[in-house]
């Protein structure tokens, strides 16, 4: 496979990125690189958001390419959804049949983003099965998530996954039966250790006649030997899942999701913290960067989707107290352990963003959600300060870096800005239908700086350093 070789220019970093992933592209199969495939979905969030910001085709196509391997190759699972967390090939074919909460979290954010750019219901279609399996088989009765599904059955690795033609047949009849396995690319050898992986790799489009016979399939599965299930509820996994439910919900205004993740906060607000104060794990007493930078990415994006301010308030609060815990005042950045109390004999600065984005990129993209949203100076300072710091980290190697990526390219090119200045709380609804995918929404109460127009709930709008006249419509 090709080698990435540092990079030595001094350009504009999200351009190099962009660049490297043209020259690892596998045009053929989708995804970059040789196998194992990782699905990665924060480097297509970042291609998604550099396709938009530069009206990149190639960028996008690479975006969607991938994005729809993923969905039609075996790493998916066609009978119950949601994603596997690798593919051992680099068709998709084959996965590493363990299922990730936060694999799942970040493929319904690239799913729902690649909607908002495309307008492909298919990708609605993908992010939307997904939460299903989230609520199905990964939510506690209590609102948190779990965190992992494991590979094996009865000691065979995808053993619960998998089926025979014969099997088909059997529960779904000759006729239906020949019909799914025609399409699902099942067969008498089988794709896989003799048996079948169903998957769309063959077939053009996506098929989604076929709900019937899946829910069959689905029902003789959970016969089989139970998969092992990961029940631990962290507070940095849970975090991602809640900002992609909220992502979901601003794409898809159904109402489900935004309960899921509302669900899902109550429990962090009752069982993983205490006033300011965060916890990894249930009855833990410790916390790390992530916890606190995934979880004010959460507050964030439930703000975005609800305009409900409490959260948004709440993300402010824990933003300056991950500053107090984890703030390297001398050298920028954010240190993994708490600086009062680290066990590890150094206090390592993690800014990689490897299967799951680091907690220097995420605090990169809060501190420049939070400058966008409040127009405060504070974040407008530390936002510049991370920016600076993590430039110079993602430097050598920057598409190891694509939620700091995403980051950088949010500072450069803020999204629009729309000050409401409130009149009455029924427009808050308003609002939420007729604000694009991104854009940073501050509400605020009529004053001197932002007088309402006629007696009614006012907008100021600015995109691009213009600002539109004041308006009673957005």
């Amino acid at each position: 496979s090709k080698k990435i070789k540092p990079n030595t220019s001094n350009g504009d970093i999200t351009q190099k990125s962009f660049e490297t992933f043209t020259q690892i592209f596998d045009a053929k199969n989708g995804g970059f690189g040789a196998a194992p495939k990782f699905p990665s979905a924060h480097n297509l969030l970042f291609l998604l958001l550099y396709a938009k910001q530069n009206n990149n085709q190639s960028a996008l196509c690479m975006a969607e390419k991938t994005l729809m391997a993923i969905r039609k190759g075996g790493i998916f699972d066609h009978i119950g959804y949601g994603f596997s967390r690798y593919s051992t090939d680099k068709y998709y074919l084959v996965p590493h049949f363990e299922k990730m909460l936060y694999d799942n979290a970040l493929l319904i954010m690239a799913y729902a983003a690649a909607y908002s750019v495309t307008g492909n219901k298919t990708y609605i279609d993908t992010a939307e099965k997904t939460a299903e399996y989230i609520q199905n088989e990964m939510t506690s009765p209590y609102g948190g998530f779990y965190s992992a599904q494991d590979a094996d059955s009865d000691g065979i690795e995808g053993g619960f996954y998998i089926f025979t033609l014969d099997e088909i047949f059997d529960v779904l009849g000759e006729d239906a039966g020949r019909k799914f396995s025609k399409t699902f690319d099942i067969t008498e050898n089988g794709n896989f250790e003799g048996k079948n992986i169903p998957n769309l790799l063959k077939s053009n489009d996506l098929k989604t006649d076929f709900q019937e016979e899946i829910k069959k399939l689905y029902d003789y599965r959970k016969n089989r030997t139970k998969l092992h299930l990961d029940d631990k509820i962290l507070l940095s996994w849970n975090s991602l899942m809640i900002a992609a439910l909220s992502i979901l919900y601003r794409v898809t205004k159904n109402e489900k999701h935004i309960n899921m993740a509302k669900n899902a906060l109550d429990f962090i607000e009752n069982n993983l913290s205490g006033g300011d104060e965060l916890f990894s794990v249930q009855s833990g007493k410790n916390s790390f960067l992530d916890d606190y930078a995934f979880y004010i990415a959460a507050l964030i994006e439930f703000y975005s989707s609800t305009l409900d301010k409490k959260y948004l308030d709440t993300a402010e609060i824990l933003c300056k107290k991950a500053i107090t815990l984890f703030s390297d005042s001398e050298n920028g950045g954010f240190f993994l352990c708490q600086k009062n109390k680290c066990e590890l004999f150094i206090n390592p600065k993690d800014g990689y963003d490897g299967a799951i984005p680091s907690g220097n990129s995420v605090m990169a993209y809060n501190l420049v959600r939070l400058r966008g949203i409040t127009k405060k100076d504070l974040y407008d300072n530390l936002a510049k300060r991370q920016i600076s710091y993590m430039e110079k980290e993602a430097h050598d190697y920057p598409t190891s870096y694509c939620m700091f990526l995403i980051a950088l390219l949010l500072f450069k090119n803020p999204p629009k800005h729309i000050t409401a200045v409130l009149k009455d709380n029924k427009d808050l609804g308003y609002i939420k239908d007729n604000t694009p995918f991104l854009a940073d929404i501050a509400l605020t109460t009529e004053n001197e700086n932002y007088p309402p127009l006629n007696n009614k709930t006012t907008y100021y709008v600015c995109e691009n350093k213009n600002c539109l006249p004041p308006s009673n419509e957005l």
